[in-house]
């Protein structure tokens, strides 16, 4: 069974700096669904639907992405997800991020390890990626020539590239997937402006304290996704105790978007292992 969440409200939790905006749905176990960078929760949409037969279902929208306010101080991603999580009465929840979301995930699970029951990371490592494979930089530059010139287009152009892969043309992701990706970079692009201060703080010596994270953890990857996002993933699958790895045939940074039967089955699978 399914759940229709096409109608689902957009809610906002009030902090310090402004509101956090999220979308819920389902009842139980909490779990809580990180975005990736420049995208929002509607990247989620499947899972939403998926798993509120089972769960307590929340996908945030992290602070100046979507509807969530700008930062107008400095903060850190995995204290605003703590704040979430204790706002909502909602842990220790089973964490379930992809890219930027997988970094905060784990993140939240070294700085707040009380509110973490469970990890999923896909497309990362933590929250200080490792990037030298030639596609990826080449990715990264031509977005960065392009916000440099004022080429909002030209920057969405690149940034869809990670739904395909380095192996892939975007001809052959579905048009869908390639249409919702680009529209919430821009959605999220437009919300600042040039020169406007990145106020994020980092987490530092992630890499050096991720063999201290005491709770499961899996990695559900594109099969299609780059080198370097795939290394990540071994990575801290091998660094973490119990930690292991899975990946998604015919899928690239955006599984749960591109094969969402196989994403939600992975997860599913993993989530009746846990205590």
């Amino acid at each position: 069974m399914t759940v229709d969440t096409a109608s689902l409200p957009v809610r906002y939790l009030p902090t310090s700096d402004g509101r956090l905006a999220y979308r819920e749905t389902g009842s139980g176990a909490p779990l809580v669904l990180l975005h990736g960078g420049f995208t929002d929760h509607r990247m989620w949409e499947a899972q939403l639907r998926a798993f509120a037969p089972t769960h307590r279902v929340i996908a945030w929208d992290a602070r100046g992405h979507g509807a969530s306010d700008n930062a107008t101080r400095p903060f850190r991603q995995a204290d605003d997800l703590a704040a979430l999580l204790r706002g909502l009465d909602a842990a220790p929840a089973v964490l379930v991020g992809l890219s930027m979301g997988g970094g905060i995930a784990t993140d939240c699970a070294l700085e707040h390890p009380e509110l973490v029951r469970a990890l999923v990371v896909s497309g990362a490592g933590t929250s200080e990626p490792v990037f030298e494979h030639p596609w990826v930089l080449g990715v990264i530059a031509d977005q960065q020539a392009s916000l440099a010139a004022g080429d909002l287009e030209g920057w969405a152009d690149a940034f869809a590239l990670w739904a395909a892969g380095p192996d892939r043309d975007l001809s052959e992701v579905d048009p869908e997937v390639v249409r919702l990706v680009r529209e919430m970079g821009l959605a999220t692009l437009r919300k600042h402006t040039p020169g406007e201060p990145d106020h994020r703080v980092p987490v530092t010596r992630t890499w050096e304290r991720v063999p201290d994270i005491r709770v499961p953890l899996i990695t559900i990857n594109g099969a299609l996704e780059s080198p370097d996002h795939l290394a990540m993933a071994a990575r801290l699958a091998h660094l973490v105790p119990d930690g292991r790895g899975v990946t998604v045939p015919g899928a690239a940074h955006y599984p749960n978007m591109e094969n969402p039967d196989a994403f939600n089955a992975e997860l599913s699978a993993f989530l009746e292992r846990l205590p």
